[in-house]
């Protein structure tokens, strides 16, 4: 009839050696005293919900510590997209230019043509 007591006693001490010896990475939802508060109230219920929700076993998802912060670089910027009028200014300078380039060409051809050049 001692035995019940005596697995219950097992099972708290597993679970208070588990909570201790575990890195505070390694504990979820609460942090390892508080764990420790409540196995030690509730030893049955507090070792139970140590196991299974309490504990971060070996193949989970991997989780940071506690107090670390993630460095994330920022995403190479995108271009803005342009206000119209600065739409319409950038389309100003390349007819501007077009109708530089079309005029040089044409007084090149001229002076070309035009042998004198008086």
């Amino acid at each position: 009839m001692a035995v019940v007591p005596l697995l219950i006693l097992v099972f708290f001490v597993v679970a208070l050696v588990d909570i201790i010896l575990r890195d505070s990475s390694q504990v979820k939802h609460l942090p390892k005293v508080a764990w420790i508060f409540i196995v030690i109230l509730l030893p049955l219920i507090g070792g139970v919900l140590w196991f299974a929700v309490g504990r971060e076993y070996a193949g989970a998802r991997y989780r940071r510590p506690r107090g670390t912060f993630v460095v994330r670089e920022e995403p190479a910027a995108a271009p803005r997209p342009s206000s119209t009028e600065e739409q319409l200014a950038a389309l100003e300078r390349e007819i501007a230019d077009d109708r530089i380039r079309r005029l040089e060409a044409e007084l090149r051809e001229r002076r070309d043509l035009d042998p004198d050049p008086s």
